[in-house]
């Protein structure tokens, strides 16, 4: 017997560098290195969104103030870019407003300039980790929709009144099935869903719900 082949390793971490201070760049990119973490750095917002992105977990370190667009507005505008990579910002001009207005857009960490290393490097695992964790969401996010998919018209019904808390009797009535046609389709969604439960199949559709 053919034995299932072993899960696809995860690839590795990547940390990107947005700072238009070159020694800044060079600095970050010895000390990520150092500590064994990819990493790819750019002068401009504009230079990181032209280079393609790895498919891994990633964090992305990210200057406040530059020439151009500034680091706070492009992080306002990321979800637009299709972007979701959790961000450490990092400033040698910030004030308090300023990190209070970035951490409620979201950021991992605010960090003014001299900071410590191990304050950036403990933000990165953070946001990596973070990463990793929106990717393991989203991955069982489209299996989910995958097994929706198998589903028949006739099913779909059974579970739109299985969670409205209809019994079978009643979901039958509501279709002008029989019972034992609703018991059949019950048993293919549970199959076809992998749910262990009704409890299960519920939290299942609520995800998928829009």
């Amino acid at each position: 017997m053919r034995r299932p082949a072993p899960p696809a390793a995860e690839p590795a971490p990547m940390v990107y560098v947005v700072d238009d201070d070159h020694s800044v760049r060079a600095a970050l990119e010895d000390l990520l290195a150092s500590m064994g973490l990819q990493v790819r750095a750019f002068a401009s917002t504009a230079a990181f969104l032209q280079h393609p992105r790895d498919d891994a977990p990633a964090c992305l370190v990210l200057d406040v103030r530059m020439p151009g667009q500034s680091g706070l507005e492009f992080h306002r505008q990321m979800a637009g870019h299709g972007l979701h990579l959790p961000v450490v910002f990092i400033t040698g001009h910030g004030d308090i407003a300023m990190g209070v207005s970035a951490m409620k857009d979201g950021a991992i960490e605010f960090l003014t300039k001299p900071f410590r290393d191990q304050e950036l490097l403990d933000a990165i695992h953070l946001g990596i980790e973070r990463d990793r964790q929106r990717r393991r969401d989203g991955d069982a996010l489209e299996e989910l929709r995958q097994r929706w998919a198998l589903l028949n018209a006739g099913e779909r019904e059974v579970v739109d009144g299985v969670v409205r808390g209809r019994l079978n009797k009643q979901i039958a009535a509501d279709l002008g099935v029989s019972e034992i046609t609703v018991k059949v389709r019950r048993a293919q969604v549970m199959r076809k869903m992998q749910a262990r439960s009704l409890v299960d199949l519920v939290r299942m559709y609520d995800r998928l719900a829009p």
